[in-house]
């Protein structure tokens, strides 16, 4: 396993930060695999893959650059720079840009663990690279960009509540697969058997991305550390459960939506976050919902209050579910 050993002030001084270029090579893996992980996933990727494999196959040397520098166990590092926070996506993929071509290879040499084919032999590699964030950035990205930093930002939330409410330990366990404190200042990054880094004194940033199944670590000298981690699942899934059209009928469109991702304890902010709705719309539908007795506050994430689904909400989203099912039968 690879391990970090990390002092306790490191870690207390550590901070989350959004990164529009780590969501970029977030959502080029998913391209790149096409494992979706829930039917959000799946319709972008259906939106957006024939245009991804159209490009490729009009760019030889970059569809060989996609799978060389996406190693099994490491990604060329010149792919990821690692998030300072607060910079735009044009000024991180420029640092992409600014690597050295023999950096570039170096890094694709340790990702393949071997000599590079002859196509990519080459001094353009950095900007070919940079070309194609720009162009998953730009055309598969950007258009939800919006949306998406909204539910980071949720997650940030979230986490910086967990980290309050049950300390470090427990909230680096529930990261991600394969990250968890192991104690004696040591956290555990992946399940690489990778020689073990000292980063007391360093800056370290936790670094959350849309696309589930997806995760990384980065580093810029040995000032700067980041681990990128997917968020939330149940925020990332814009799709999630349809709203049986019965239950919309009955609640209205909008309440109703808040009904049915209430399946699992939500936050108001978290609510927001997905559904789009404004916090004062939020609020109201939660409101009536009290009342109805169809949800109610399941405890607290820091200072944000949980809400779920009582057992009578269940049973009318069920119902309308079946209602919805006998429709089309």
């Amino acid at each position: 396993m690879g391990w970090w050993q990390v002092s306790a002030d490191t870690l207390a001084a550590s901070r989350f930060v959004l990164s529009p270029c780590a969501e970029t090579f977030a959502s080029l893996r998913l391209l790149h695999a096409t494992n979706a992980a829930h039917p959000g996933e799946r319709q972008w990727l259906d939106a957006h893959l024939p245009a991804y494999r159209a490009r490729l196959a009009r760019d030889p040397v970059t569809a060989l650059l996609v799978p060389s520098r996406l190693g099994v166990e490491w990604i060329a590092d010149f792919l990821t720079p690692t998030p300072r926070g607060g910079e735009t996506f044009e000024e991180e993929v420029a640092r992409v840009r600014a690597v050295s071509p023999t950096v570039a290879r170096e890094h694709l040499g340790l990702s393949l663990r071997g000599p590079l084919p002859p196509l990519l032999e080459r001094d353009d590699l950095p900007e070919r690279a940079a070309d194609l964030l720009t162009w998953v950035w730009e055309e598969t990205v950007r258009p939800y960009w919006a949306r998406r930093r909204r539910v980071l930002e949720a997650d940030v939330v979230a986490r910086v509540a967990q980290v309050g409410r049950v300390g470090w330990a427990a909230a680096l366990d529930a990261l991600r697969p394969g990250t968890r404190w192991l104690g004696e200042s040591r956290l555990q990054v992946n399940l690489h058997e990778y020689p073990p880094r000292e980063i007391s004194g360093a800056e370290l940033v936790f670094v959350p991305v849309t696309p589930q199944r997806v995760g990384w670590v980065s580093w810029e000298g040995t000032d700067r550390y980041a681990l990128v981690y997917p968020c939330t699942g149940a925020l990332a899934d814009g799709g999630g459960r349809a709203v049986p059209v019965s239950l919309g009928a009955l609640l209205g469109g909008a309440r109703a939506r808040v009904l049915v991702l209430l399946g699992s304890p939500m936050s108001t902010s978290q609510l927001v976050a997905v559904t789009g709705q404004g916090l004062g719309s939020v609020g109201r539908h939660l409101r009536v919902l009290l009342d109805a007795g169809l949800v109610e506050r399941w405890g607290r994430a820091g200072r944000s209050v949980l809400y779920v689904r009582t057992a009578a909400g269940e049973v009318l989203v069920e119902a309308g579910t079946g209602m919805s099912r006998a429709g089309r039968s």
